[in-house]
C-alpha cells in the first residue's frame, strides 16, 4: 500500500481525490485502490487562502494527520501530490520532495512559466524522480474513448475543443481554468505544436494552433453564457463530435498517479507536459500581439517526429 502525502488544501481536489483513494464518503464505484492519504499540509495560499480551513477540517474529519511544513512530510510517505491551485509556487513545493527523491504528483498546471516548467523537470531527471502532471480532462472515457477509436476510424487529422476558461492574476490565462481545454487538445492531437493564433477578449479566448504534420487544432475558452467541456475530433474516416461527462475523471486520473507511484512510470512524458506550458505561454504573447503567428519556445522533439511519421 503506497502511502500518500497530499499537500496545499486550497483546492476541492484534497477532499475529492482523499475521498476515492481512502474510500470514504463517496461511492464505491469512484474508489481507487493501491494507495492510502496517510499525511497532510495544509500550507499557504495566495490564490484561495480562504478555501484552507473548511478542506483542513474536512481532512481532519476523515482522520488524516497534519504537519505545518511540507518537509515534515518527508520520511513518512512513499509519495506527494502536490494540489496547491495556484501554479505559480509549484517550483518551490515540489523542490524538497525532488531533492529527496519522493515521487511526485503535481496537479495543473504544472508550473505558470516555461523557466519553472523545465526547471521541475531538470532536477526530477537529475535526482531520477518520477513525476506527473496533467488535467483529469485528459482521461475523460470520451477522450480515452476517441483517442482508441483511431485504430478503426484512422488517424485524428484535427479537433476543436471548448472549455471553461475562467482566469486569475496568479495564473495567468489559459493557466487557471482554460489548461483542462489545452490538456484535452494534446490528449487527442498529441504533442508538436509548432505555432499558435490566438484571439482573446474578456468573453472568449479562440486559439488555433498548427502542428509539424500541418494538422490545425483549435481550443475555444468561454468565460460567458453557458460553458463546459467538450470537443470535436476529426479522424480519417469519420467525425466525433461529444460533450465531457466529468463524474469519473478524478477517479480515472488518480488511477494513473498511483499506478505511477507503483512502478515509477509516468503515463506521459515530462516534456509534453513542458510543451503544454509553452503553449499558454505562446497563445498569450500572440494575444498580446493583435493575433500574430507564435512559434513555441519548447517543442516536444518526439512529438515533432510522431507528427512527422503521420504524413
Amino acid at each position: 500500500m503506497i502511502k500518500v502525502g497530499m499537500v496545499d488544501f486550497d483546492t476541492s481536489h484534497v477532499v475529492a481525490f482523499t475521498q476515492r483513494i481512502n474510500h470514504v464518503d463517496v461511492d464505491s464505484e469512484q474508489w481507487v485502490n493501491g494507495a492510502k492519504v496517510t499525511l497532510g499540509c495544509p500550507g499557504e495560499s495566495l490564490l484561495s487562502p480562504e478555501r484552507i480551513p473548511g478542506f483542513t477540517q474536512q481532512m481532519q474529519k476523515y482522520g488524516i494527520p497534519l504537519v505545518d511544513t511540507p518537509e515534515e512530510i518527508i520520511g513518512h510517505v512513499d509519495a506527494v501530490m502536490v494540489e496547491s491551485v495556484d501554479g505559480s509556487v509549484h517550483y518551490d513545493r515540489t523542490l524538497p520532495f525532488l531533492e529527496a527523491g519522493i515521487p511526485i504528483f503535481i496537479d495543473k498546471p504544472l508550473a505558470c512559466s516555461l523557466e519553472h516548467a523545465k526547471a521541475i523537470a531538470a532536477l526530477a531527471k537529475e535526482r531520477n524522480v518520477p513525476i506527473f502532471s496533467a488535467s483529469s480532462l485528459r482521461y475523460a472515457p470520451e477522450v480515452v474513448k476517441t483517442q482508441k477509436a483511431q485504430g478503426t476510424e484512422g488517424k485524428i487529422v484535427g479537433a476543436e475543443v471548448y472549455t471553461t476558461a475562467t482566469q486569475h492574476p496568479r495564473n495567468p490565462g489559459l493557466f487557471h481554468y482554460g489548461i483542462h481545454g489545452v490538456e484535452t487538445l494534446y490528449a487527442l492531437m498529441g504533442p508538436g505544436c509548432q505555432s499558435v493564433w490566438a484571439t482573446s477578449n474578456k468573453d472568449t479566448d479562440v486559439i488555433s494552433g498548427i502542428w509539424y504534420d500541418g494538422r490545425i487544432g483549435t481550443l475555444r475558452g468561454i468565460r460567458k453564457g453557458h460553458s463546459g467541456f467538450g470537443f470535436t475530433a476529426y479522424h480519417d474516416k469519420s467525425i466525433v463530435r461529444t460533450s465531457i461527462n466529468t463524474n469519473f475523471i478524478y477517479r480515472e486520473i488518480l488511477k494513473k498517479i498511483i499506478k505511477m507511484f507503483e512502478t515509477g512510470e509516468p503515463p506521459i512524458d515530462i516534456s509534453e507536459s513542458i510543451e503544454i506550458i509553452a503553449f499558454i505561454e505562446a497563445t498569450a504573447r500572440s494575444a498580446n500581439n493583435h493575433g500574430s503567428k507564435t512559434e513555441l519556445a519548447y517543442i516536444f522533439e518526439e512529438g515533432k517526429k510522431n507528427c512527422t511519421e503521420l504524413k
